[in-house]
């Protein structure tokens, strides 16, 4: 059995799927940003930190509360 890429693999694991798509998306500005990865890996890809973190379940998308508009 051949090992799938990376573009494979995330295709097949967020394939119709808004919530994980934006999971990762902010998952990886975290990454960008500087937040430290919550696995130990060499890996300096952010996608593939996230998507890593993301097949572990240690990352889940929680909605950002309403700001009051004033």
């Amino acid at each position: 059995m051949m090992d799938t890429t990376l573009p494979q693999r995330l295709q097949r694991s967020v394939s119709g799927s808004f919530h994980k798509t934006a999971l990762l998306q902010k998952r990886v500005r975290e990454l960008i940003r500087g937040a430290s990865p919550l696995i130990e890996t060499r890996e300096k890809n952010p996608i593939k930190i996230a998507f890593l973190e993301m097949e572990r379940g240690l990352i889940e998308l929680i909605p950002e509360e309403e700001k009051p508009l004033i």
